[in-house]
């Protein structure tokens, strides 16, 4: 003889940020289903995506080459940096210097002595 199932009622299991069981006969699919927004790319029409213009491009040194350019040591090139005398970008643990930024640098550093 088989024993009587007992139903406990799912309030009893509910727990706050706990989905209580899945409802049967419901397909799992309709449950995620969600509208897409417009902005998002799979709402966009078919066809080419728009070219993005192009950057003008940047050529980073490092440290290393920055002081090898100016005949200084590295040292000197990081005391630039952290005085802000010469711009820089963190990368890491390192850093590295727009090629412009020691050009433009240079230039205003010429004092003219007369």
């Amino acid at each position: 003889m088989t024993m009587p199932q007992r139903t406990v009622p799912a309030a009893a299991y509910a727990r706050p940020g706990v989905p209580g069981p899945r409802p049967a006969g419901r397909p799992m699919a309709a449950t995620m289903a969600r509208p897409i927004a417009p902005q998002h790319p799979a709402a966009m029409p078919l066809g080419r995506p728009p070219v993005p213009a192009p950057r003008a491009s940047v050529t980073f040194l490092t440290v290393a080459e920055v002081a090898s350019m100016m005949r200084v040591s590295k040292m000197t090139v990081y005391r630039l940096v952290h005085a802000g005398e010469l711009s820089a970008v963190r990368v890491g643990r390192s850093f590295r210097v727009p090629e412009r930024a020691v050009q433009d640098y240079l230039r205003d550093a010429y004092t003219d002595i007369a």
